[in-house]
C-alpha cells in the first residue's frame, strides 16, 4: 500500500498543550481527545515533548496535578514526517513499542497525529 502518514493522520482537535500547562489541564486534554497522549508545543507550535498515559502512571502521586507539562513530558519524542509511507510509521511504532506518532515538518511544526489504530483500520497490519 502506498498510503502516506498524511492520508491517515488526525489533523483536527489535536491534543496540544504549552510547557507551562498545569497537569490537571493536561489530563483533561488527553481524556477529551482520546489519543492517549498530549503533545507539548512551544509558541510556534513546534513539538518539544509528549505526555503519554505511561508518563502519567510513572508520575502518579499526590503532587502530579500540581506539576507543569514541562515537568512530566518526555522531551524530543519520536516523530514522523507527514509524507512518509504509513507502513514506515507502523514499523517505527512497532520497533519503538509506542502506539502513536506526531507528524511534524522538518522544523518540528506539528501537522497531525497518527495512531496505531489508524494504521490497522487502513489494513496495514
Amino acid at each position: 500500500m502506498l498510503l502516506r502518514v498524511s492520508d491517515l493522520m488526525h489533523t483536527d482537535g489535536l491534543p496540544l498543550v504549552s510547557p507551562d500547562t498545569p497537569m490537571a489541564d493536561v489530563v483533561l486534554e488527553i481524556s477529551a481527545r482520546s489519543l492517549g497522549c498530549a503533545g507539548v508545543v512551544d509558541a510556534g507550535q513546534r513539538l518539544i515533548g509528549i505526555i503519554t498515559d505511561g508518563d502519567l502512571r510513572r508520575h502518579m502521586g499526590r503532587d502530579l496535578l500540581g506539576l507543569s507539562a514541562r515537568a512530566v513530558m518526555t522531551a524530543a519524542p519520536k516523530t514522523i514526517a507527514p509524507g512518509t509511507l504509513a507502513v514506515e510509521a507502523l514499523r517505527l511504532m512497532n520497533q519503538s513499542a509506542i502506539t502513536g506518532l506526531f507528524a511534524v515538518e522538518a522544523d518540528a511544526t506539528v501537522r497531525g497525529f497518527l495512531h496505531l489504530h489508524d494504521c490497522l483500520r487502513a489494513g496495514l497490519a
